[in-house]
């Protein structure tokens, strides 16, 4: 029989850090495209990135389905990091999952699979994470709608060659939509279903 891999710690202060992560998250939604730190450090087992996984942890419990990528799939060290720390059930299907998670943002997914919410319930659709290597400002399309003055650019990456097409299809859908959190290493930054996307020429 195989040893287990010790698992790395979780947050070193529960409470205070998920906090600040729920604020950092809650701030990039409510300004689409602003890049916002995560502030604590954490360590997790790859391909899962410290921003992605502090997302986890302040966002999904015992109650919350997971879907993630065959990356992350493919590693039973990281598995065992997410149900321990969050008690959250990882499933297959991706229109039951609440959260899910990409470590490889430029392989393309079939967005449209993840569930875009009902009508009357928008708010019980999929929040996709995106990790990425980089989130480039004032580059990249431009976003417009809730929270942003006058048009923000953004370009986080790599993503695949489909991600924006899909993406302002997702933008029709409002009320219903995904939402989408892009994670770097150390920072997010949000793009809601709410969100118009204007792609260069």
């Amino acid at each position: 029989m195989l040893d287990r891999v010790p698992l790395s710690p979780g947050f070193q202060d529960p409470v205070f850090d998920a906090q600040a992560t729920f604020r950092a998250v809650m701030s990039a939604m409510a300004r689409p495209g602003h890049v916002e730190p995560i502030a604590p450090l954490l360590r997790p087992p790859g391909p899962l990135n410290p921003a992605a996984a502090a997302l986890l942890l302040t966002l999904a419990d015992f109650e919350t389905p997971v879907w993630v990528d065959e990356g992350i799939r493919c590693s039973d060290t990281a598995l065992q990091w997410i149900r321990f720390h969050t008690g959250a059930r990882l499933t297959k299907d991706m229109a039951e999952a609440r959260f899910a998670v990409l470590s490889d943002s430029a392989k393309p997914v079939p967005l449209q699979q993840f569930f875009a919410g009902r009508q009357d319930y928008p708010d019980e659709s999929t929040t996709v994470i995106l990790q990425v290597g980089e989130i480039e400002r004032d580059a990249g399309p431009t976003l417009t709608g809730p929270g942003i003055e006058t048009g923000i650019r953004l370009n986080p990456k790599p993503l695949s060659a489909t991600f924006w097409a899909m993406a302002i299809e997702n933008a029709g859908l409002f009320p219903r939509g995904l939402d989408f959190v892009f994670a770097e290493k150390n920072a997010v930054a949000a793009l809601p279903r709410s969100t118009q996307i204007e792609l260069e020429v």
